[in-house]
């Protein structure tokens, strides 16, 4: 099996969709939504993809600067060549084109979290998710806080 990796490679719509139904990434994305997955699509800034002759058997999608964070939206393998080391080798194409202060960031599956530390991942225990149907709460702000003086710390 020899398998080919992209990084200037086009894909549809319904390539991308057909990746994220055959990973099982698919429950957790907006696939019923198709402008909402052309969304995702064109506004991604890095997208390394392999191939199995014609076929699309696997995609990196990231949304980054390139230069301080990556986040890694989406990493779906053809379910038929999981544990192939394809995963794996879209996250190392992923890192090359990224500068080298440039971290990367991904929210695992629930069923994937116990792969990525064997990839060097580390968990970080202060991610936090504003979901689409929820509204930024008013809150009182404290101008002194250390969050607004410096930061709120590395992420």
């Amino acid at each position: 099996m020899t398998i080919q990796y992209e990084t200037s490679k086009v894909i549809t719509i319904d390539q991308f969709i057909r990746i994220l139904e055959r990973s099982g990434l698919g429950e957790r994305r907006p696939i019923n939504d198709r402008q909402c997955v052309e969304q995702m699509l064109e506004n991604a800034d890095l997208l390394v993809t392999a191939w199995l002759d014609d076929n699309l058997v696997g995609v990196a999608r990231s949304v980054t600067d390139f230069g301080y964070r990556c986040y890694l939206s989406d990493l779906a393998v053809d379910r038929s060549v999981q544990r192939a080391g394809i995963g794996k080798q879209l996250i190392r194409l992923t890192k090359e084109r990224l500068g080298p202060k440039c971290k990367l960031i991904l929210l695992s599956a629930p069923a994937a979290s116990d792969y990525y530390p064997h990839l060097g991942f580390e968990r970080h225990p202060s991610a936090w998710v504003l979901h689409e149907h929820q509204d930024v709460k008013n809150l009182s702000l404290n101008l002194d806080s250390p969050l607004y003086l410096c930061g709120s710390g590395e992420v």
